[in-house]
């Protein structure tokens, strides 16, 4: 597996994606951008992107932040993220800066197009399928779902497949119904798993450690939503 940090740019801001590969098949794949967790471009997002790539995709994992920066603590996150969360032209085009990097690399077939994000990046997935870019299909794993610019009706091109857990109280049951709502207004083909005794950031195996209640690790939930999405892009590839 071919895999390697790559610069690109969002105006001003030098970002630092994680490209992965399997540079033994020859010819144009689909691409699948990976959005990480407020932490920063870390571990959990790159392994990701390298499990993409073992399923047969290029996979690029973007960069948040810049410089490849991650932090730590969740006050640390949560003082990057609010900015672009706050402002969600800029975190759009921070999302669109990712995408275009993975359209432009040669083994990409840029007509076959996906997203997917954990926690923040969930957000930042669905934040692109709202702006209508051309994406065949986003997964949201555990990410927020609200938005201060809900979907217009005909200009989301993307399916989207949300995976959320029942215990997660990051998005409680309110949120997850009025994105069902706004889902529905807009025309969109679209999904949501609901996951019994999961938590927020079920996927993530080092999230037990932050020690919040609504926050934990679900080994089969984190596999069960795997496959999901695994059968998802199937689908949506498969023209």
């Amino acid at each position: 597996m071919k895999t390697e940090t790559i610069e690109y740019k969002d105006g001003d801001v030098t970002l630092r994606g994680y490209l992965a590969y399997d540079e033994k098949k020859s010819g144009k794949r689909p691409g699948v951008l990976v959005m990480p967790e407020a932490f920063g471009l870390g571990e959990h997002a790159k392994k990701r992107a390298e499990r993409l790539a073992e399923l047969g995709y290029v996979a690029f994992a973007g960069d948040p932040y810049g410089d490849g920066i991650e932090v730590s603590s969740l006050p640390e996150a949560m003082k990057l993220a609010t900015p672009l969360f706050t402002d969600p032209a800029k975190l759009r085009k921070r999302g669109r800066a990712a995408f275009d990097r993975l359209a432009s690399v040669p083994q990409t077939d840029g007509g076959r197009l996906a997203a997917i994000g954990f926690c923040m990046g969930g957000t930042f997935s669905l934040e692109l399928a709202r702006d209508g870019a051309p994406l065949k299909g986003i997964v949201s794993f555990h990410g927020g779902l609200q938005t201060q610019r809900p979907a217009e009706a005909g200009k989301v091109k993307a399916k989207i497949l949300v995976c959320t857990g029942a215990d997660d109280t990051m998005i409680p049951f309110e949120q997850v119904t009025a994105f069902e709502t706004e889902m529905k207004n807009a025309g969109v083909d679209w999904q949501v798993i609901v996951y019994g005794g999961a938590k927020h950031s079920f996927t993530n195996p080092n999230s037990d450690s932050i020690g919040m209640p609504g926050i934990g690790y679900n080994k089969l939930v984190d596999a069960r939503s795997w496959r999901s999405m695994a059968n998802f892009f199937e689908e949506i590839f498969a023209a």
